[in-house]
């Protein structure tokens, strides 16, 4: 399996990687997906075996809400795999390779939504446990988490801002059904 940066010709398998793997959610991923693919500074990896495109991820900026100054953060979102390959470590190759690339080019600290028994494997941590506050409070508590990088300093703390696109698409925490 290789992980490389997606190109224009790999659109399509990403866009069919979220609906299969996020099923009734799918296309709404694909949408986010989409629109944060078109921001200036995603980084957007895909999975690729035997010339067919497997997982995907995708990391864009937001910020940080700190007391000295506003910090410039990566988002890991949206992350896909296609169902037939769960479980095969190509969500965890892609996430460690981003954060490679992340820490590389001085990213401080990684933000993403999801669920912490997955995420913990690669290292993420509570975010309310580094001191981070959550930007909805229909965001689970353990579901809120940051994996810090090279360039990290303890004063960059506060609270995570989400770019307006993940608010545009709806795509903060968890809507009630009932409400």
């Amino acid at each position: 399996m290789e992980i490389r940066e997606e190109t224009a010709a790999d659109h399509a398998a990403v866009r069919r990687v979220h609906e299969l793997a996020f099923g009734d959610h799918g296309r709404k991923v694909a949408d986010l997906n989409e629109a944060l693919r078109a921001t200036d500074d995603a980084l957007s990896l895909v999975a690729v075996d035997d010339e067919q495109v497997v997982g995907h991820v995708l990391f864009s900026t937001s910020l940080l809400d700190a007391p000295r100054k506003l910090v410039k953060v990566p988002v890991l979102s949206p992350i896909g795999v296609l169902p037939d390959r769960h479980g095969q470590g190509i969500g965890s190759a892609l996430i460690r390779r981003g954060l490679e690339i992340l820490d590389e080019g001085g990213a401080p600290i990684v933000f993403l939504e999801g669920h912490p028994g997955f995420y913990s494997k690669v290292g993420f941590k509570s975010g309310a446990d580094l001191g981070f506050r959550k930007p909805s409070l229909r965001i689970p508590d353990a579901a809120f988490q940051v994996y810090p990088l090279a360039a990290y300093e303890d004063w960059m703390t506060g609270t995570f801002v989400y770019d307006q696109i993940f608010w545009t698409h709806d795509s903060v925490g968890l809507r009630d059904p009932a409400a």
